[in-house]
């Protein structure tokens, strides 16, 4: 008997999974396939756009408390450029939609700036002040 979906999510997959082996396409449960299929899509944007925000958050406190730039700051912005390129090189099909995700990480990286500097969110800019290249410059810091 296949576990219900909403009950046993690990023994779902693991049915589901054993069924697809087995290339018995009639006892799948499509609607509950396809919602996770979509939803392992969306966790790659948002894994990109969570990776932007970390590395904008980073550039922006970089650029706006030069006085506190650190090693740590330096480590953070080499390591989300790194993970950045890798996922765009693992998925090349997020390259339609980098646009949206890095203006989506502007915006959540703003709040996360003034979290962290304790400076005003009006100080930063209302759109990005680098560009997605600049970005991922390994040479670029703003000054």
């Amino acid at each position: 008997m296949i576990p219900k979906y909403e009950e046993d999510f690990y023994g779902w997959s693991m049915a589901m999974a054993g069924l697809l082996k087995e290339r018995r396409m009639t006892e799948l449960d499509y609607d509950n396939l396809i919602e996770e299929i979509e939803s392992m899509g969306r966790s790659n944007i948002d894994q990109l756009t969570n990776r932007l925000a970390v590395l904008i958050t980073h550039l922006l406190k970089w650029h706006y408390q030069p006085s506190l730039q650190s090693k740590s700051w330096k480590l953070t912005i080499a390591e989300q450029r790194r993970k950045i390129k890798r996922i765009i090189k693992k998925n090349p099909s997020l390259k339609n939609k980098i646009d949206e995700a890095f203006a989506d990480a502007y915006d959540d990286a703003i709040y996360q700036a003034e979290a962290e500097t304790g400076l005003l969110l009006s100080t930063f800019p209302k759109g990005c002040p680098y560009t997605f290249e600049q970005c991922l410059d390994d040479g670029f810091y703003p000054e």
